[in-house]
């Protein structure tokens, strides 16, 4: 019986090795190439992701350094406008100031002649009116004075002789 089995265990093994060996042939015939192909296919496309993955972070990295360009730029540009504002409001209220001022310098001028005219009207009315009364004072210490016919007579004598004088 150990010869037997001897023989039976060197058949089955050799069996089971020629089964083995048909079996990889048939394998590597039919399932390996697939497979192989499979998996060089697979490997190929992680390889493409990795790739794209790659160029993809590649232009995240340019999209962002242009994005930091632009934000640059337009801090830029807002600091240019806000420095032309401030600039143009400066400007704006120096000229405001300038026309305010020559506006109270030209009132004030035509305060002062009205003021000047009104004194001088205000000055001629008083003479106007001294004079008036200087004649009226004139006239009745006149009507006084040449009240009698002696009084007028001197009188004319009186202007007779300065007239002849001159």
């Amino acid at each position: 019986m150990e010869k037997l089995i001897g023989e039976f265990s060197f058949g089955l093994f050799f069996w089971q090795l020629f089964l083995f060996v048909g079996l990889i042939l048939l394998l590597r015939k039919f399932a390996w190439k697939p497979i192989l192909k499979a998996v060089e296919e697979r490997e190929s496309s992680i390889e493409d992701a990795l790739e794209a993955a790659e160029a993809a972070k590649r232009q995240m990295a340019e999209l962002k350094s242009n994005n930091e360009d632009l934000m640059n730029k337009a801090r830029d540009e807002r600091d240019a406008m806000l420095k032309e504002a401030r600039e143009m409001k400066d400007k704006i209220v120096a000229e405001a100031k300038t026309t305010a001022s020559a506006q109270a310098e030209k009132i004030i001028a035509e305060a002062r002649e009205s003021i000047q005219h009104e004194k001088m009207a205000a000055i001629t009315e008083l003479k106007n009116q001294v004079a008036v009364l200087s004649i009226e004072i004139a006239e009745k210490i006149l009507k006084e004075e040449l009240s009698s016919a002696d009084k007028q007579k001197t009188l004319i004598d009186n202007v007779v002789k300065e007239i002849n004088l001159n």
